[in-house]
C-alpha cells in the first residue's frame, strides 16, 4: 500500500557547547523523535479486521521509510545537480539529489526505540550510531571551512514520503539558490555539488504542508556556464 496521507513529524533537539558547536556525544549519535497519526486513514478506522491498523505496520513501515532518507543526508550527504530557472532560455529549474551513499540496514542499521502513544499517535526514537569512521568524516566536513548554508521547504502532506522528500529537496533548493546567488552574476547552466546536513533537521505539518529547515556542509563541486557565441 502506498504511503499517503500519513502526518508525522520530526522533531529535534539542539545541544550545544560553550563555542556553540556541537558536542561529540551528538555527533556520534544521533536520536530523532518521530510520531505519525493513527486515524490519519479514516476510511480503514472502522475495519477492525484490516491488520495494518490493528498492528500498527503501516505507520511503522512510513517510520522505517522516512528516518534513513534523512540519516543518509547526515551520515553520507547528498550529492546535487541544480539548474537554475532561466525563462529567458526557456529553462525549467531542476533539483537532483540523491544520496552519496545508502545505509546498509545489515551493518548499519537505524534502530527504532521506546515506542509509546499519546494523543492518537504513534511515537518512537530512531537512532543511529556512526562508526569511527563516518565520526571522521564528520570531523573532516566541518574542519576543512566548508561553507554552511540553510534552507527551508514545503511539501504535500497529502504525498506522504514523498511529500517529506519534496520538503527537503525544496529546503536544499532554497539554501543552494541563496548561497549561489551571492557569488555569481549570471546564471549558470549547472551547478553540482555534494551537502551533509550538520545539524538534527526540524520538519513541522503547517496548513496541509510539511516544513522542513536544514542546515548544511556544502563542498563546491562544478559550475557549468552557458557557452557565448
Amino acid at each position: 500500500m502506498k504511503f499517503k496521507r500519513f502526518s508525522l513529524i520530526f522533531s529535534a533537539f539542539f545541544i550545544f557547547s560553550a563555542l556553540s558547536a556541537q558536542v561529540p556525544s551528538v555527533v556520534k549519535n544521533i536520536r530523532i523523535p518521530l510520531w505519525a497519526e493513527l486515524d490519519a486513514y479514516p476510511e480503514f478506522a472502522s475495519d477492525s479486521s484490516n491488520p495494518e491498523i490493528n498492528d500498527f505496520s503501516y505507520p511503522v513501515k512510513g517510520i522505517r521509510e522516512v528516518a534513513p532518507f534523512i540519516i543518509e543526508g547526515m551520515v553520507y550527504g547528498w550529492s546535487f545537480k541544480y539548474t537554475p530557472l532561466d525563462k529567458a532560455r526557456g529553462v525549467e529549474e531542476i533539483l537532483e539529489i540523491k544520496p552519496v551513499q545508502e545505509l546498509n540496514p545489515l551493518y548499519e542499521p537505524v534502530k527504532y526505540s521506546s515506542p509509546w502513544i499519546e494523543d492518537n499517535k504513534l511515537n518512537c526514537w530512531c537512532e543511529f550510531t556512526r562508526n569511527d569512521f563516518q565520526i571522521q568524516a564528520y570531523n573532516l566536513w566541518s574542519s576543512i571551512k566548508n561553507p554552511v548554508i540553510q534552507g527551508r521547504g514545503t511539501g504535500d502532506l497529502k504525498l506522504g514520503f514523498e511529500g517529506v522528500r519534496e520538503a527537503a529537496s525544496n529546503a536544499l533548493k532554497d539554501a543552494i539558490r541563496k548561497y549561489y546567488r551571492s557569488l555569481i552574476k549570471n546564471k549558470p547552466k549547472e551547478i553540482n555539488g555534494k551537502v551533509l546536513i550538520r545539524k538534527m533537521p526540524v520538519i513541522g505539518v503547517d496548513s496541509g504542508h510539511y516544513t522542513i529547515i536544514l542546515d548544511f556542509f556544502l563542498e563546491c563541486g562544478t559550475i557549468i556556464e552557458y557557452s557565448v557565441y
